[in-house]
């Protein structure tokens, strides 16, 4: 009989790489000037249920990234993020058991859905039941 893993028995691994200030989805060669994705105190443009989703984020997938890091208008598969299905699932597994709702693998929505963490957490928060 195989033993089968869970998501949780993988190593962190790396989203992509990103130089000094720069944040993760932004285009090479331009930095916003600060560490850490912060501009201005704040945590890279995100709004606080932006930056709540992107640090359920990287704790689910066990990202070495910072949540702050995130660009929330940067797609969250292949460039970007760079996230595949498998994380898909896990990510919807994720929201589903923080924020009470269901993510559906069969919506025909779920690529605009999943586009960026824009696009993801203004769907939760119209969903959310907690």
């Amino acid at each position: 009989m195989t033993d089968l893993h869970t998501a949780t028995d993988l190593p962190a691994r790396s989203a992509p790489t990103s130089g000094p200030g720069q944040t993760i989805g932004e285009p090479a060669g331009q930095t916003n000037g600060q560490t850490n994705g912060q501009i201005n105190g704040q945590t890279n443009g995100q709004t606080g249920a932006q930056h709540a989703l992107a640090t359920l984020i990287v704790s689910a997938l066990q990202l070495e990234v910072a949540p702050a890091a995130i660009d929330p208008a940067a797609p969250m598969f292949g460039e970007g993020l760079g996230l595949d299905s498998i994380d898909a699932l896990e990510l919807a597994l994720a929201i589903s058991r923080a924020y009470g709702f269901e993510l559906r693998s069969d919506d025909e929505r779920n690529q605009r859905i999943f586009a960026s963490l824009r696009t993801l957490a203004d769907h939760v928060e119209a969903n959310r039941t907690r």
